[in-house]
């Protein structure tokens, strides 16, 4: 019977993630909130003696800062003495957000665990009843940044090992929406010998190529809007000649974004059982759920609903009705999108000041604007730079406001 390995590849669990950001919801939410990324953790090592893996990769950012909470090490620590007993392996690597030197004070692990302390790439060999089966290769980040290209460095040592297993946080060179560490072109890896690519750094779950398969596994827990969906881990089984992936669920919140049409609501009574009733019917759903809501129409009603503080109500009352569910389900923001103005396109095509001004909108970045603020040191702290997605839509939203202002009064 041939031999194989199976494992589960699981990175940025940002464990004791402050989530500052949400500190406006009732405090009993915000303790389920604040405690979500080590009941993810829980569950990754439930699902790993479930599964009967024979190791557990984690590739980077197992914390949220450098300088580590003790709850959050001992909660590690107590996760690997778990799996000890049951026999599993565990293989850690650091990444910019944990890096090495940043911990002052480490707790000491369980002989079941390999840490990658050194930058210098290297391996360790897994044994299955005194056999060699899986090189697994790694480094770590010894300080907040690594701008080299890492992944040229992995070679394979011994061939006579069946399986070659890489681990590596970091991202694709051209990837504009993140901070780019360790910078990569997905040929670096998939024109190497490794049977799989276990990728950290990105949070959104990602299977960047199949043969060989190279995997972002996305974190295990959203933290903010942008974070939404299933969070998880992979299971992943080797065995000769193939790789055999599926994703675990793990999340204890899930972050979900939801838009609803007010457009056929005259009343606002029907504004709040249209939210309320479009929500419940989510309520099947396994986990609670922290919902971005986008609120848009055809008509002004909605804007005008909006700066009379009525939509505050009434989002306070559906929250009220729903917060207390053991599913709970909670809207964290919303936003309106404004009606389109029937005069822009007359506005943009115009020989005068405000048809200038639209077609500015066109050309300009606003990146200049934002600059000192991105950079200030207290503030990048808790805020990245936006994508050009990001800074599209900042655009798009004061171009509306513009045309609005401009439009008042019918334009006098």
């Amino acid at each position: 019977m041939s031999q194989h390995v199976s494992f589960l590849h699981a990175a940025d669990l940002h464990l004791d993630s402050p989530f500052s950001g949400l500190t406006h919801v009732p405090e009993h939410l915000f303790h389920d909130i604040r405690e979500s990324t080590f009941t993810a953790f829980e569950n990754l090592v439930e699902t790993a003696i479930e599964k009967e893996v024979d190791f557990v990769l984690l590739a980077g950012d197992l914390f949220d800062n450098e300088k580590q909470t003790l709850k959050a090490q001992i909660h590690l620590r107590n996760g690997f003495q778990k799996l000890e007993k049951h026999h599993i392996n565990v293989y850690v690597s650091y990444g910019n957000h944990d890096f090495v030197n940043g911990n002052v004070h480490p707790i000491t692990y369980p002989d079941n665990v390999y840490e990658f302390t050194e930058e210098k790439v290297s391996h360790v060999v897994f044994k299955k009843d005194r056999v060699p089966l899986a090189s697994i290769y790694g480094f770590s980040y010894e300080n907040r940044s690594v701008h080299t290209n890492k992944a040229s460095e992995y070679e394979i040592k011994d061939n006579h090992i069946p399986y070659h297993i890489a681990m590596l946080h970091g991202s694709i060179s051209s990837n504009t929406e993140h901070d780019v560490y360790a910078p990569f072109q997905i040929r670096d890896l998939t024109e190497s010998a490794f049977d799989y690519w276990a990728l950290g750094h990105i949070h959104k779950r990602q299977v960047l190529h199949t043969d060989p398969v190279v995997v972002y596994p996305g974190n295990i827990q959203g933290r903010n809007r942008k974070e939404t969906g299933e969070k998880g881990c992979y299971h992943v089984t080797l065995s000769p000649g193939h790789v055999e992936t599926t994703f675990i669920p793990l999340e204890t919140i899930q972050f979900r974004r939801h838009t609803i049409d007010a457009s056929d609501c005259n009343e606002i009574h029907q504004l709040e059982r249209k939210i309320h009733d479009s929500i419940t019917m989510s309520m099947n759903k396994p986990s609670p759920q922290l919902i971005s809501l986008r609120l848009t129409s055809h008509t002004e009603q909605l804007s005008n609903w909006n700066k009379e503080a009525y939509l505050d109500e009434i989002i306070g009352l559906i929250n009220e009705s729903l917060v207390l569910q053991t599913n709970w389900r909670y809207i964290f923001r919303f936003e309106v999108e404004e009606h389109e103005y029937p005069m822009e396109n007359d506005l943009l095509h115009g020989e005068h000041f405000a048809g200038e001004l639209m077609r500015h909108f066109a050309d300009v970045s606003i990146q200049p604007l934002l600059t000192d603020l991105f950079q200030h040191r207290k503030v990048r702290k808790y805020v990245s730079t936006p994508s050009e997605k990001e800074e599209e839509t900042i655009k798009n939203k004061a171009k509306k406001l513009l045309i609005k202002e401009l439009l008042k009064n019918g334009g006098e």
